[in-house]
């Protein structure tokens, strides 16, 4: 008897071993904690997931990593001052969210160019010039004034997953004292940067400074100048998955230059998507802004699988042509267009009436032809774009941010 006794309550541990707490999946929800970032980053420092503010002009020293778990907020409020987060060269930052838990940088007004955005600093290769030697230097616009260029092609500095940037963009002189939402003095190529978002910032989306770095799965929405931009030689050659959207004002989808240099090597670009809202208008009425990409100051690149859409002429405020392909000057035609160092391959086109526009002065006339060899220039119905998936990373107040790609 007292053996079945036993055998019963073996078998009814068994039976009842699941916990209601397991039946219910009561795993406590992590709480996010709240902070305040307002002193320079000078040991390494990890936040956990939570929301913080962002006070100043933040920099991240040299030997120093800077993580952010996945789900941060980083706020920052305009009335406070300047704010910004400064990775010097030799620091890091890994700032590594996922599609459901991107890491977000913004701002309280959500007024475009209300903060400086990211800028990242490193060693890697620039242009600055066609007689300098090597390597060659330069002075940041960011009115910080900070030496960039060097030779270590390979600089690290850090991980930037599933990061957004909101209402970046400040420019308080241009020239001299404006920011983008992202912004990288010569990044070299191990550096990660993936699934990045720039959003309605008052300068351009991206810009790169020479450097070596690529991007990868990148959304540039609602920025009023360039949606992507760079000089000084910059030489990514991993880029891919490019979307540009944009509206109300704005610039180029895409400007290159690279400080008159005519060099040997170029960028490399490929499934971009550059679309233009109908009644979008320029930054500055004083400039002709209103072509998807263009090319100036020896500007070059490599650029396959594009789908651009929207790119019309402008009638109001001032009337101005809006095209596919600008080359504004005729060093540019020169050795660039002529010289077969921009490559504009598989290229699908829809309401954008003028496919090629021709810069100041007008003693050059760009053609399909122009492009030589043949193949450097070749349109297409399938070409498909940026292929992007949706999620968190990709939504703002509830906006599907990829709706129009």
């Amino acid at each position: 008897m007292k053996k079945l006794v036993f055998c019963l309550a073996v078998l009814g541990s068994i039976f009842t071993g699941c916990s209601s707490s397991d039946d219910n999946n009561d795993t406590p929800v992590k709480q996010p904690v709240t902070g305040e970032i307002s002193a320079n980053i000078t040991a390494n420092k990890t936040y956990a997931y939570g929301n913080y503010t962002l006070k100043g002009m933040i920099k991240v020293s040299s030997g120093v990593t800077l993580t952010f778990e996945p789900g941060c907020t980083i706020t920052c409020d305009k009335s406070t001052g300047e704010n910004g987060l400064i990775i010097l060269n030799g620091g890091k930052l890994i700032a590594n969210g996922t599609a459901d838990s991107p890491i977000v940088f913004t701002e309280k007004s959500k007024v475009g160019g209300s903060w400086a955005g990211i800028i990242m600093y490193g060693d890697a290769p620039i242009v600055n010039s066609a007689t300098a030697a090597t390597p060659q230097t330069a002075v940041s616009e960011d009115g910080l004034n900070l030496t960039y260029g060097g030779s270590n092609a390979a600089h690290n500095g850090g991980s930037l997953k599933y990061v957004r940037v909101e209402y970046a963009g400040q420019v308080i002189t241009s020239n001299s004292k404006e920011n983008n939402g992202f912004s990288f003095y010569s990044v070299g190529s191990g550096t990660v940067l993936d699934h990045l978002v720039a959003y309605k910032g008052n300068d351009d989306g991206f810009e790169f400074y020479g450097g070596t770095a690529s991007l990868t799965n990148a959304i540039s929405y609602g920025n009023s100048d360039d949606s992507f931009d760079w000089q000084d030689g910059w030489r990514g050659q991993e880029n891919t998955n490019w979307y540009a959207y944009q509206t109300g004002v704005a610039n180029y989808g895409i400007e290159v230059e690279s400080k008159s240099v005519d060099n040997a090597f170029w960028p490399k670009v490929t499934n971009i998507t550059l679309r233009r809202a109908a009644g979008t208008t320029t930054e500055a009425q004083s400039e002709i802004q209103l072509d998807a990409i263009q090319f100036k100051k020896e500007g070059n690149g490599d650029y396959s699988n594009i789908v651009i859409d929207g790119y019309v002429s402008q009638t109001t405020p001032s009337a101005y042509n809006g095209g596919v392909i600008q080359i504004q000057d005729k060093a540019t035609y020169d050795h660039q267009v002529a010289a077969g160092k921009i490559k504009l391959n598989n290229v699908k086109i829809t309401n954008s009436p003028i496919t090629f526009i021709s810069g100041v002065p007008a003693s050059f006339t760009v053609t399909a032809a122009s492009f030589v060899p043949a193949s450097n220039w070749t349109t297409s119905t399938t070409a498909t774009g940026a292929a992007l998936t949706a999620g968190a990373w990709a939504t703002v107040d509830g906006v599907n941010l990829l709706a129009k790609l």
